[in-house]
C-alpha cells in the first residue's frame, strides 16, 4: 500500500542586504513512498561565492540542516545522506532533490544564502528562524 508524503515548500523571501534575495515557491507536494522529488530555490546576490543551505522542518520543531553548496563543494548532515538528498548549485539556484522517499520526509523544506554579517556571526544561526518566517 502507497503511503502518501505532503512536503510543504515555504512561500519565502529573505533580503540578507539590499540586493541578496532568495525566492521558494510555495504549496504542497504530493508525493508517494519511494518517489524522487526536486523543490526549487532561486537567489540573487552580488556575492561571487554565495553558499546556499537548504534546512527541514517538521511540525513544531526547529529547522534542521541538511546541506551546504558553493561553487566548489558541497556537505550533507550525516543526517541526512547523499544518496537521498542532493542539491547542485547552478547559475541562480540550488533545487533540492529527495530521492526514495519516507514518510518522514513529509515536512516544511526552506533554502537560505549565507547572509553578510558584521559584528559577532554567532548569533546569525540563532536569529535566522526567529523573523516572520510565515507560511502561506
Amino acid at each position: 500500500m502507497e503511503h502518501w508524503l505532503w512536503i510543504l515548500l515555504a512561500a519565502l523571501f529573505f533580503e540578507c542586504k539590499g540586493e541578496d534575495k532568495v525566492m521558494q515557491p510555495s504549496g504542497d507536494v504530493p508525493a508517494a513512498e519511494g518517489d524522487s522529488v526536486t523543490l526549487n530555490c532561486t537567489f540573487e546576490t552580488s556575492d561571487s561565492y554565495p553558499y546556499l543551505f537548504w534546512y527541514k522542518q517538521h511540525e513544531n520543531s526547529s529547522p534542521g540542516y541538511i546541506l551546504k553548496r558553493d561553487k566548489r563543494s558541497g556537505q550533507n548532515s550525516p543526517k541526512f545522506p547523499t544518496d537521498r538528498f542532493g542539491a547542485e548549485l547552478k547559475d541562480k539556484s540550488v533545487p533540492l532533490k529527495i530521492q526514495k522517499l519516507e514518510l518522514s520526509d513529509s515536512a516544511v523544506y526552506y533554502c537560505a544564502l549565507q547572509p553578510t554579517v558584521t559584528g559577532n556571526s554567532s548569533t546569525v544561526d540563532e536569529n535566522l528562524w526567529s523573523k516572520d518566517n510565515t507560511i502561506l
